[in-house]
Formats: C-alpha cells, structure tokens, sequence
C-alpha cells in the first residue's frame, strides 16, 4: 500500500504521516512543490525519530510521479470531498496509491480526472473536512485492514 501526497502545505502533517507510514510499512510518495522546507523543525517534531524508517519518494512533479506510477500499474485512488462513495465501501488492492491533496486547496480537476477512483470519508453536514494527517489514517488503516497490511515484525 503506498500513500501519496499532493504538494503538502503543512509540515507538522506531512511529519506525522511520515511517521504513520513508518510505523505500519507503509511507503510514502511526496509530489512537490511542498509548502515547506522539507528540513523544517515542525517535520522533525511530528515525525520524531521515525523520518528516518520512512520509505519516502519524492516527485519533482506531478508528471514525474505518473510516470512512475503508470510504469508501477497502481491504480490511483484519490481521497477528496468531491466524491459520492465511502472509503469504506471500496475494495483496495495492495499495491493502490492513496493520493490525499493539499491541506489549502486539494487537487486541480486535471488530477481529480486523472484518478481511477474516487473516495470520501463521509461527514456530518456543515463540516468541511478533517486534518489530512487524521484523513491518511483513517484510510490506511481500512485499506490494509481489507487487505491483511497489518502485521507484527
């Protein structure tokens, strides 16, 4: 299972993702530009000692990264607010990248059009969303529980 993150704006996120993705195996795909210095203090903080567990990538670019996933045939599984099915009624596959979009503004609609799937963690009426660190968790943890991800060891 990998995650992928679309040009993160916060680093205290992006640094507890990392630190989410070290703990339960996961890899973690990073399509820059960032909104922050990947050096930054708040990064450190939220990862702690795990940054240097994490499977990370980094994408110079959207474009780099399609080539890269299209050469991997994933299948690309965009988590936003703009779509109709649950999370939690889709069949993940082991080798689905989760791509969540920036904490600001999500995804263009060329990237939004470019997913074979589109999911949303449903919310109570007048909310607009979750912090994306909480929103990566959530998902993870439904799509490898549906496919046997979690292991100890």
């Amino acid at each position: 299972m990998r995650i992928a993150l679309y040009q993160p704006d916060i680093a205290g996120n992006t640094g507890t993702i990392l630190r989410l993705a070290a703990c339960l195996g996961l890899e973690i795909h990073i399509v820059e530009p960032v909104g922050f210095d990947l050096s930054d203090r708040n990064l450190k903080r939220a990862g702690m000692d795990y940054l240097e567990m994490a499977a990370l990538t980094r994408h110079v670019d959207w474009a780099a990264f399609e080539t890269w996933r299209k050469a991997q045939g994933a299948r690309l599984v965009l988590l936003t607010t703009k779509a109709d099915s649950a999370y939690t009624d889709f069949a993940y596959l082991p080798g689905d990248v989760l791509l969540f979009g920036r904490e600001s503004a999500g995804v263009p609609d060329a990237i939004h059009d470019a997913a074979d799937h589109r999911l949303t963690i449903p919310m109570r009426p007048g909310a607009r969303s979750l912090n994306l660190a909480m929103s990566v968790a959530m998902v993870a943890g439904e799509a490898l529980r549906q496919t046997g991800g979690f292991r100890n060891g």
